[in-house]
């Protein structure tokens, strides 16, 4: 179980003038899939890289599983089980498929194995295998293979930063499925940033962050109506805001 508690996290402009990202974010995420929504610039992603520890709190304390992870950094909480994926995968040039997945799975795993994995997310393996990760990958297929990453590594935890973003229909389609199929197989908890309904009516829990707080928290049944209302002054879903 994750335990954020009175999170914040503040930047500085030019001037040195102190704007709070995060205001004393508690929350506790337990449930086998949690969607985090809210408005642009509401600090969705901020609290994501803060919870991976690409970003360290300016105050508050994390728990993850009992232990005080504050401090640590994003290789030693990949340790104990926590795996990011963001917004835009990185490319590597002259790095096949095959090797991202070995190196995610923590073993020189069989060219077999491998291909399970990418099966997984609803890739032909053959045609991508051997391929490089780099320019000729489109971004649904970028975030797919990530996804096939995560899933080889198994952690207890998988942190995914707005996986829509950037990826026509078709790709989205796909990514939906794949995240379905996580949600009935995944041994630990999926944590997604999105605005997108499909997604929040996938999630056992819902929490909408706004202005850099925690607005509403609860289940789909409870959350999705007032999110999808047209009397609401923003569908946080299509993120127009």
């Amino acid at each position: 179980m994750l335990e954020l508690q009175n999170i914040s996290y503040d930047v500085s402009d030019e001037k040195d003038t102190k704007k709070g990202i995060l205001k004393n974010v508690n929350l506790k995420i337990e449930d086998r899939f949690v969607a985090i929504t809210g408005p642009n610039g509401g600090g969705k992603s901020t609290l994501a890289k803060i919870i991976a520890g690409i970003k360290q709190p300016t105050s508050g304390k994390i728990l993850f599983d009992g232990v005080d992870i504050t401090n640590m950094g994003i290789t030693e909480r990949a340790n104990l089980g926590i795996s990011f994926a963001f917004q835009q995968p990185v490319r590597f040039k002259g790095v096949t498929v095959k090797d991202l997945i070995r190196l995610a799975a923590g073993e020189n795993i069989s060219t077999a194995k491998a291909c399970e994995y990418l099966s997984e997310v609803g890739l032909c393996a053959r045609d991508y295998i051997e391929r490089e990760v780099n320019g000729s990958l489109s971004g649904g297929e970028l975030k797919r293979i990530e996804i096939a990453m995560i899933i080889a590594r198994g952690t207890k935890l998988s942190i995914f930063d707005e996986p829509e973003a950037g990826i026509d229909l078709w790709s989205f389609n796909n990514l939906i499925r794949v995240f379905e199929k996580m949600y009935q197989e995944i041994n630990g908890s999926i944590l997604i940033i999105s605005h997108q309904e499909r997604i929040l009516n996938i999630a056992d829990k819902i929490v909408v962050i706004a202005n850099g707080e925690v607005a509403q928290v609860g289940t789909k049944d409870e959350i999705l109506p007032e999110l999808l209302s047209s009397s609401g002054s923003c569908k946080f879903y299509k993120g127009e805001c």
